[in-house]
């Protein structure tokens, strides 16, 4: 390797770490950036092996703290698994991380809790366009439209 190819790979190496400094990344999304910075692909490549091999990224652990994080917020499962594909996290990792979380993870009670924080904001409003903002704030965060319907119907029945 010349000069010029280490110098490249220093720069590649300094940038994913600065990077990596503000939050985890996915494999996929490091390689996009350094491709958006004009490195070559040779040092992309290395520079990726190298993070990969000291344990700086690792897209199944990343999966899974960008799950925890997002459910906190509350989302549903179907933004956060659509997150993870815009991050470039390969399709299995994501499914075997859903397939994880969806052993505590009771989503009707989540859509409950936040359906009835959001719709005692709409007092005032007409039931049925309450209901309507109600289904389309839940269906935003990513929650799955037959949970939604049902919540949404049940708590409406409850306050008319």
């Amino acid at each position: 390797m010349n000069k010029k190819d280490s110098e490249g790979l220093q720069k590649a190496r300094n940038y994913a770490f600065l990077l990596l400094k503000f939050r985890q990344r996915s494999e996929g999304e490091l390689y996009r950036r350094l491709k958006k910075k004009k490195f070559e692909e040779e040092v992309i490549t290395k520079t990726i092996s190298f993070l990969k091999d000291k344990r700086f990224i690792d897209d199944e652990l990343f999966a899974k703290s960008w799950i925890e994080s997002r459910l906190k917020r509350p989302l549903g499962l179907r933004k956060i698994e659509n997150e993870l594909n815009i991050k470039g996290v390969d399709r299995k990792i994501i499914e075997r991380q859903i397939l994880e979380i969806k052993k505590h993870y009771t989503e009707e009670e989540i859509v409950n809790r936040v359906a009835q924080e959001r719709f005692s904001k709409f007092k005032g409003i007409e039931q049925q366009a309450a209901k309507r903002r109600l289904y389309g704030y839940l269906l935003r965060r990513g929650f799955s439209p037959e949970v939604i319907s049902g919540v949404v119907n049940q708590l409406c029945r409850q306050t008319s």
